[in-house]
């Protein structure tokens, strides 16, 4: 058997193995801060961990179109071409991004040695703090040429993030130091008349000369209400934008729950009025024929507090036209 030549050797080396053609993979997801050609290409030959360029900065992608790819193959050897023309590899790195107060905590310090006073808050609009790469320890922050002028509370610094596998990061910065509260602000739209769900607000801090000196600053006093008007995304609420819905309408059906030490006994009623949360209302009960004053406790439930000594005209009116009407 004739031994094979060097140079056949070689390229056969080169070659794939039978039947596993070297393809660009649709999405290529990179952990260190290169690309590779067997990052871009499947069955990419012994040039596989040959680097091709930087990878995308941590929490980004890129695309390698038609003509790039083909570019690639052709200059590393593989014996790929485009077919229909579309073919793309998304470049992705994973990354998680830095908590805004890990970044300003730092330049907080730095202020305050230059005189701020330590209980405001860091106001720097359109600031993003960067991503680090999925698995990198936690980063070193460093603050260069911090300016403060105490008259106006107004700052400006270098910040400088340094972590494994990115480059360093730099950013001028600028803002002013404020006092900040927390206020309801709507997660999305709101229409006129909805009813406020959990999922519809969240709290957000906003400095104290922004936001509306009527906002409301708890959500629980804001999640059952009504509104009174449309509200849209990142608006904040005030008190006087919600109205109490009433948690058992009057005339619905009420489970009443009467409680005495070591004992609770339950009793059909109905509704005289709407019943709210936090608030007493009277109620009928329909086996006694009696009416009591009842603390809500959820829809369809109440608790009684005590007979109702004294009613409401509107009521005693409704409770007179029942009596007559069963007789």
């Amino acid at each position: 058997m004739r031994a094979l030549s060097p140079i056949l050797a070689i390229t056969l080396l080169a070659l794939p193995a039978f039947g596993q053609a070297p393809a660009p993979r649709a999405q290529a997801v990179v952990e260190a801060g290169v690309v590779t050609l067997g990052d871009i290409f499947d069955n990419a030959g012994p040039r596989a961990e040959t680097t091709l360029g930087p990878a995308p900065a941590p929490g980004r992608r890129f695309v390698v179109e038609a003509p790039q790819l083909a570019a690639i193959a052709r200059d590393y050897g593989l014996a790929w071409r485009p077919v229909a023309g579309d073919e793309r590899v998304v470049v992705e790195r994973p990354g998680r991004a830095m908590r805004r107060e890990e970044v300003l905590e730092p330049l907080r310090a730095e202020l305050v040695a230059l005189g701020a006073d330590p209980e405001l808050d860091l106001d720097i609009p359109g600031f993003q703090p960067p991503n680090l790469p999925a698995g990198a320890p936690d980063a070193r922050i460093a603050v260069d040429g911090a300016l403060w002028d105490g008259a106006s509370r107004r700052f400006s610094a270098t910040l400088v993030v340094v972590a494994e596998g990115m480059p360093t990061f730099t950013q001028r910065v600028s803002g002013r130091a404020v006092a900040m509260r927390d206020v309801v602000v709507a997660a999305k739209p709101l229409r006129s008349g909805d009813l406020v769900m959990p999922g519809d607000v969240t709290v957000s801090r906003m400095a104290t000369d922004r936001a509306p000196a009527n906002a409301a600053e708890d959500a629980e006093l804001v999640v059952g209400q009504r509104l009174r008007r449309a509200i849209v995304a990142g608006q904040a609420l005030a008190q006087a934008d919600v109205v109490a819905a009433p948690v058992i309408t009057r005339d619905a059906s009420v489970q009443l729950l009467h409680q005495v030490p070591g004992l609770t006994l339950t009793a059909q009623g109905r509704a005289l009025e709407d019943g709210f949360r936090g608030r007493v209302f009277h109620v009928l009960n329909l086996a006694s024929g009696s009416v009591v004053q009842a603390e809500v406790l959820g829809p369809g439930r109440a608790r009684a507090v005590g007979a109702a000594t004294s009613l409401p005209p509107a009521i005693a009116a409704r409770v007179n036209r029942r009596e007559q009407a069963s007789r």
